[in-house]
């Protein structure tokens, strides 16, 4: 049986589900580094996708999805840089490691129409060591902007700044409900933002978040538009 209404589009639904969308070294570094995660293909690992060049790692359960109107598997729009973004499939949360460390502030756009997530930052590897900060994240819209074909659709912006140095950060929530994309260290803005994101970005229900979703979505199509008019 093939799920039509989840992010990961082929994950197999329970029957009690049928109703409910599924989603599918010791010095920081001082460069902002915004993960978009193209490039790694459709339900795969990313694993050390991104260790050469930036010493970052993902825990084995951490997958690409790729957008359904780029070929892939994937129920959402929205994305900030198309046409891929992060999720997991088990576990309760993917694992980043950054092995040189990041501080300052952490930031990215999420996707969570039906159940919360959350983020943990951590100062040690592998959701080790002290609490940095942590991020409950509330539900996101599903209004199809600017992308109709996805129910994870738009991706909106988070971001917070903290004391410390970071080496490691829990993605968190229900499997197959929430989506990651630009993942930023370094910065509360993530990647792919011109104007600054409140912090920590006070969503506080689906009508909340559905506004500012819409709001920042028209902003971002007009600067687009202004941009290939220039």
């Amino acid at each position: 049986m093939i799920n039509l209404k989840g992010l990961n589009r082929l994950s197999m639904a329970g029957l009690g589900a049928v109703f409910a969308f599924t989603l599918l070294s010791s010095k920081a570094e001082a460069a902002v580094v915004t993960l978009d995660f193209e490039g790694i293909g459709d339900q795969q690992p990313v694993g050390d996708f991104y260790k050469d060049d930036f010493g970052i790692t993902f825990s084995p359960i951490a997958l690409s999805i790729i957008d359904q109107d780029a070929g892939g598997t994937g129920n959402f729009g929205g994305e900030p840089s198309p046409d891929t973004i992060l999720f997991f499939l088990e576990g309760a949360s993917a694992v980043m490691n950054v092995e040189n460390g990041f501080d300052t502030g952490f930031s990215f756009f999420y996707s969570a129409i039906n159940q919360p997530g959350f983020i943990n930052v951590w100062d040690g590897l592998n959701s080790t060591g002290n609490l940095l900060t942590t991020l409950a994240l509330p539900l996101t819209p599903s209004n199809g902007a600017p992308d109709p074909n996805g129910a994870f659709s738009p991706l909106v912006p988070f971001g917070v700044n903290f004391n410390g140095v970071a080496k490691s950060v829990d993605f968190g929530g229900t499997v197959n409900q929430v989506g990651f994309d630009n993942i930023t260290l370094g910065s509360a803005t993530p990647g792919g933002v011109t104007e600054e994101v409140p912090e920590p970005l006070t969503i506080l229900g689906t009508l909340t978040a559905g506004a500012f979703g819409t709001q920042f979505m028209k902003k971002r199509k007009k600067m687009q538009a202004a941009k290939s008019e220039a």
